[in-house]
């Protein structure tokens, strides 16, 4: 099947879940979730966009999943870009390894600066171009690369075969000021790094795996303890956004 197809769902539910490592990764990520949900209003509606094959709703009480593809099992189809939410009705959005999916990112900013009510959160889980990221993304990950890229948005070819592995880094790191100017009621919390090595021995989505569920701990604490030493080495980043007026 095509990587846009969504009848591919029932077939990456099935992989995710038959590697235990991977599963431990994914369980970590929406535990992520879960924290920063702690830190928003108690009012509104908590989404996650390009739910797709995960499973979020699993573990985070009450989220609402949405993709742009029809996925079986999603609540909503949402174009990221033109949500179809009202201003200010939304607490949380989450999403996990989307946001270099999305063509035009500074759209999708400007409907979760609209649609977050003040005091919501994004919490933008996605690739981190560092000393180990950047050549796996470069030179082995099948995904579109483009580090040097001078705009926010590029010419996809679909929802997920269209990408630009470094836009995360690129929008909250490299152009942090361009940012804070075009979107001065998002608040840039934090941007930090994680996962060295756990996702890819873990075999991401392909069908293989290096690492075996009793291994998971110890690959977290090495894991920790790299991105403890250089946060360079984290292959990950997790970014907390805030709308504060």
């Amino acid at each position: 099947m095509e990587l846009d197809d969504p009848g591919r769902a029932a077939e990456l539910v099935a992989r995710i879940r038959s590697k235990p490592a991977l599963m431990a990764w994914y369980e970590e990520m929406y535990a992520k979730y879960v924290e920063v949900l702690g830190r928003c209003p108690a009012g509104g509606v908590a989404i996650e966009i390009g739910s797709g094959a995960g499973f979020a709703r699993e573990l985070v009480p009450g989220l609402v999943t949405t993709d742009v593809l029809p996925y079986a099992g999603v609540d909503r189809v949402v174009d990221a870009c033109r949500m179809p939410f009202a201003d200010g009705e939304l607490r949380f959005i989450g999403m996990l390894n989307v946001f270099h999916h999305i063509p035009d990112v500074e759209a999708f900013l400007h409907e979760a600066e609209r649609c977050l009510q003040r005091g919501g959160r994004c919490l933008v889980l996605d690739q981190h171009p560092g000393w180990i990221g950047g050549p796996i993304l470069k030179y082995v990950h099948h995904e579109g690369y483009d580090p040097a890229a001078r705009e926010w948005r590029f010419e996809s070819s679909g929802p997920l075969s269209g990408a630009n592995g470094a836009l995360a880094w690129i929008v909250f790191r490299r152009d942090r000021e361009r940012f804070a100017r075009l979107f001065p009621r998002l608040k840039l919390v934090s941007y930090r790094t994680h996962s060295p090595l756990r996702y890819w021995l873990a075999g991401g989505l392909k069908d293989w795996s290096l690492l075996p569920r009793w291994g998971f701990g110890a690959a977290t604490l090495v894991d920790r303890a790299l991105v403890g030493l250089f946060e360079e080495l984290g292959c990950f980043s997790a970014v907390e956004i805030q709308r504060v007026s």
